[in-house]
């Protein structure tokens, strides 16, 4: 499963949604880590974007899915507020691995800037990438999964340079895991059209996406009001045996809609 978890502003819908769907492979974005605070809900604020963040959503998905390896990958450290009180709180990207598939390699990095230790910073700002690979002992091979959160650009989903190299990157990153036989899933909210020189860069690489061969409703709920609807992506190699793909509309955990894939 792939998902944009929205700072888990929908957290009581979404953990009961894991607890039942119960995910073997969990990659999760816009998740929030607030080790210093035991209060459940803080709010992040961006001039006038303000939105409600589950404080410890990184705890929370730790707690719904206890019979998982939980890896977080956080890309900035910056400041969420319990009323008038800062609390330091960092965000970033975290995938969640049943422990009967042992982690055999993995590889984190960057794909646009670095790591923002004291502000989340300026847009576009920090982004990261992670990948695995596990052994699946019923199909008796590796198989490598990777996700990464897009840069967010305020001006849209245009293509940019920043995005190229951040779609290269993450290929990079991928390969650090990845030899060439191994079945091979990237995934993530690209925030990038269906057309994007995103989704070029990682065909070139020998990926094909599910999304956009699959659905024509994107990949947003009704919690999001523009009008573009595609901003998630799963795509595989030939070495992935696809039994299942499916874009979750309901129920509405997040304002994404959870990508499942079943091999």
């Amino acid at each position: 499963m792939c998902l944009n978890g929205w700072g888990g502003k929908l957290c009581d819908k979404l953990l009961a949604y894991l607890k039942l769907d119960d995910p073997d492979i969990l990659c999760l974005q816009e998740v929030v880590h607030s080790p210093k605070t035991n209060k459940d809900w803080l709010t992040y604020q961006d001039g006038d974007h303000v939105l409600p963040q589950r404080a410890n959503f990184f705890q929370d998905v730790k707690v719904a899915l206890p019979d998982h390896v939980a890896i977080f990958c956080p890309a900035a450290q910056g400041v969420l507020w319990d009323e008038d009180c800062e609390v330091p709180s960092q965000w970033g990207i975290a995938t969640f691995v049943r422990t009967s598939f042992p982690i055999i390699a993995q590889s984190q990095g960057f794909v646009h800037k670095s790591y923002s230790a004291h502000e989340y910073g300026d847009h576009p700002r920090s982004r990261s990438a992670h990948a695995v690979k596990v052994f699946d002992y019923d199909e008796d091979n590796p198989i490598v999964i990777a996700h990464m959160h897009g840069l967010r650009d305020l001006n849209g989903k245009m293509d940019t340079p920043e995005r190229a190299t951040q779609a290269r990157k993450l290929v990079s990153i991928t390969r650090g895991v990845a030899e060439n036989n191994d079945p091979l899933i990237v995934c993530g909210d690209f925030n990038v059209e269906p057309n994007s020189e995103t989704l070029k860069i990682l065909s070139q690489a020998g990926l094909t996406d599910l999304v956009t061969t699959r659905t024509t409703k994107g990949t947003r709920t009704s919690h999001y009001k523009k009008t573009n609807k595609y901003a998630d992506y799963m795509l595989v190699n030939e070495h992935v045996k696809v039994l299942d793909f499916n874009v979750v509309f309901e129920p509405e955990v997040s304002d994404h809609c959870p990508l499942v894939l079943e091999i």
